[in-house]
C-alpha cells in the first residue's frame, strides 16, 4: 500500500469518526421529523395532529355564528365519522387568530387545540374520563387579569382572584353555577393555556345556549351529552376550529 493510499484512508476514518455524532444527529432529527404528527383535513378543517391522537372534534363555520360539529375517531388508520350536529355555535363576532383574541370580544379562536378534561352539573357516571369534574358551590372559572390564576378553574374559598366582581366588570371570572343549561357538560380546550392577560379564557366545548356564544364552541345537548361517554384521554382528543 503505498503512503498516498494509506493518508487517504487513515483521513476517510477519522472523517468518518468525527462526523458520527452529527450524522447521528442528522439521522435522529430526519427520523424525528418522519414522525412529527401531521396534519389532515377532516370535513374541510386542518386539523393538526399531536402524537397518539385518536379522537377529533372538526368545527366547520356554516353561517354567521353557526357552525357543523363532527366527532371523529382514527381506526385502522382511518378517520371515521361518529357523530355530527349541523347546529353548532360559535362566538358572536365570529372566528379569529388566536393571538390577535381579546378578552369579551365574543369571538372564537381559530387552529387546533387540546380537550384536556370535563366538567359539569352532574356526578361522574360509568363510562366517562376520570378527569371529569364536578361543579360546586363556590367554583369559578377565573377571568381576573390581576390574578395569577387567570384562566384557570378555582373555588373563591381559595382565594387569589375577585371573585365579587360584578359579571359586567372587564376582570370578572365566570361563576360556574350561572350556567346550568349550557355547563351540564363542558368541555376544557387548551386556548390561551399560558396564561396571556387580556386574551381570554373559558373557551370551552358545551351545551348549545339560546344563540350565539361569546367565544366557546355549543352543539346540541344530544351532542355533548354522546361525546361525554366517547372522551378519552387516552386518545388525545383535540377540537380543531375553521372556518
Amino acid at each position: 500500500m503505498t503512503t498516498t493510499l494509506l493518508r487517504t484512508l487513515t483521513a476517510l476514518t477519522i472523517g468518518l469518526a468525527l462526523a458520527g455524532p452529527a450524522a447521528a444527529a442528522e439521522t435522529t432529527t430526519a427520523a424525528a421529523t418522519a414522525a412529527a404528527p401531521a396534519e389532515v383535513t377532516l370535513d374541510g378543517v386542518t386539523v393538526k395532529l399531536r402524537e397518539g391522537t385518536r379522537l377529533v372534534v372538526t368545527v366547520n363555520r356554516t353561517q354567521g355564528h353557526h357552525a357543523r360539529v363532527t366527532l371523529w375517531r382514527l381506526k385502522d388508520g382511518r378517520w371515521e365519522k361518529r357523530l355530527r350536529a349541523h347546529d353548532g355555535r360559535i362566538g358572536y363576532n365570529g372566528l379569529v387568530r388566536p393571538r390577535k383574541r381579546v378578552q369579551g370580544s365574543g369571538t372564537t379562536p381559530l387552529g387546533t387545540f387540546r380537550l384536556p378534561w370535563a366538567f359539569g352539573m352532574h356526578r361522574q357516571q360509568a363510562g366517562w374520563d376520570p378527569s371529569y369534574r364536578k361543579v360546586r358551590r363556590g367554583d369559578y372559572w377565573v377571568l381576573d387579569n390581576q390574578s395569577d390564576h387567570y384562566n384557570r378553574y378555582r373555588n373563591k374559598k381559595q382565594g387569589g382572584f375577585r371573585w365579587w366582581l360584578d359579571p359586567s366588570a372587564p376582570n370578572a371570572s365566570e361563576r360556574l353555577k350561572d350556567y346550568p343549561k349550557q355547563y351540564e357538560w363542558a368541555v376544557v380546550t387548551s386556548f390561551n393555556n399560558r396564561q396571556v392577560k387580556h386574551r381570554g379564557g373559558a373557551i370551552f366545548l358545551h351545551v348549545n345556549g339560546s344563540g350565539a356564544t361569546a367565544g366557546c364552541v355549543s352543539a346540541p345537548r344530544w351532542w355533548i351529552k354522546k361525546l361525554m361517554y366517547r372522551l378519552d384521554q387516552r386518545r388525545k382528543p383535540l377540537i380543531a376550529i375553521g372556518r
